[in-house]
């Protein structure tokens, strides 16, 4: 035997016993896509360049790669993750004979709405504040993170409207002007629930709001508690004790001159008093309604009195409640921040528990990795030891 063949020859046992553990350490860092994309470049590649001198073992590295090819394809096609449905906004207006105009709404609609045509939905009714309209949740920038929270699975699919209510607080008037509250109860939820296709009854249907859009929400679902499954209220606008101000300082101090419009200049305490959440909340049954509020310590407005009000009022009741008061004013700083948590509350109200978030695409099994090497190894082993002969 010549020393060229003997030296062949040890060449080849070499590369017998280390094939497996290096193929190992490959099909270790490569995910199962990437491995449906090494092994065709190298079929392709490997009988046009540099082992010309034997067709027969260029064949046979080859086909090692055809094997690793086959084996990864299937599992890398099952793997390669595919473009996920989004959310989106539709912005719209719906008519009404009780208000004479049409009001504008936003509705945010989840990824499924549109995948699955035949599927219905819980809803979320959520309030906007005292200067805001029925786009907050877009303009603001929200809607981003709420599809996030979609997509992820960290918030289960419901629809959210936001109507437009201007400086209403969600009731009717004192002077019987501007009945906001007739509107949304006769129209607009009839309205809602009859073009979108949304889950019946009051266990998929909640609301929520901040500032005059959670006092509107603490409202509602304390005077119409069969209506509504789960109520939550960031900074809501609750004032423990009515100020007592003449008609001239009304007029002049903004805040006020909003109130009287609504409540009535001057404002008329049994009309503040019917319609007052913390009022409604001594006695209203609100067994089954699941209650989450929350208010910044420092609220520029002390809206955090009325928050611990509350709390002590369904506490002296044993009504089952979440309430928070968090470091924070009265800014869109703070709402942002805790609105994640109220869309949680409402996805857990509505029977939505948040699931995991989708994983990576996973690498091979340490046993999947394992078995390959040592198949392939002895193939691609005497293929090369074929090429040095």
């Amino acid at each position: 035997m010549s020393e060229e063949s003997s030296g062949k020859r040890l060449v080849a046992r070499h590369l017998l016993r280390v094939l497996p553990a290096r193929l190992n350490q490959v099909l270790r860092k490569l995910p199962r896509e990437r491995i449906l994309g090494v092994g065709a470049t190298l079929v392709v590649a490997l009988p046009l360049v540099g082992l010309r001198r034997s067709f027969a073992g260029s064949r046979r590295i080859s086909l090692c790669f055809i094997f690793l090819f086959v084996a990864a394809a299937p599992v890398a096609r099952a793997q390669a993750p595919a473009s996920k449905p989004q959310g989106r906004a539709e912005c719209r207006a719906a008519p009404s004979r009780i208000l004479g105009r049409a009001v504008p709404y936003c509705i945010l609609l989840p990824p499924g709405y549109d995948a699955q045509p035949s599927r219905r939905f819980p809803v979320l009714y959520f309030l906007h504040g005292l200067g805001g309209n029925a786009q907050l949740l877009i303009e603001s920038g929200v809607m981003s993170e709420i599809d996030r929270m979609w997509q992820s699975g960290k918030l289960g699919q419901f629809l959210i409207v936001t109507p437009s209510a201007d400086t209403s607080f969600y009731i009717n008037s004192q002077d019987g002007r501007d009945r906001y509250e007739d509107f949304f109860l006769r129209e607009f939820l009839p309205f809602i629930e009859r073009h979108y296709r949304t889950l019946p009854g009051r266990r998929y249907r909640g609301i929520g709001g901040m500032s005059m859009g959670g006092y509107g929400a603490l409202h509602l679902a304390f005077r119409y508690p069969r209506l509504f499954g789960a109520v939550t209220a960031s900074s809501a606008a609750l004032i423990v004790h009515l100020p007592r101000v003449s008609v001239a300082e009304e007029r002049t101090l903004p805040m006020l001159r909003v109130l009287g419009g609504v409540f009535g200049s001057p404002i008329v305490p049994a009309f503040w008093n019917r319609n007052d959440p913390l009022h409604l909340a001594r006695t209203a049954d609100l067994g089954g309604v699941k209650i989450e509020f929350d208010c910044g310590e420092q609220d520029d407005y002390g809206f955090e009195r009325g928050a611990v009000a509350l709390d002590k009022i369904l506490t002296a009741r044993r009504i089952p409640h979440v309430f928070h008061l968090f470091p924070g004013g009265h800014d869109w700083e703070y709402f942002a921040s805790h609105l994640p948590a109220a869309l949680e509350f409402q996805s857990r109200a509505f029977g939505l528990p948040a699931r995991c978030a989708n994983p990576p695409p996973a690498l091979l099994s340490d046993f999947s990795r394992d078995l390959l090497s040592r198949l392939l190894a002895p193939v691609c082993g005497l293929a090369f030891s074929r090429v040095l002969q």
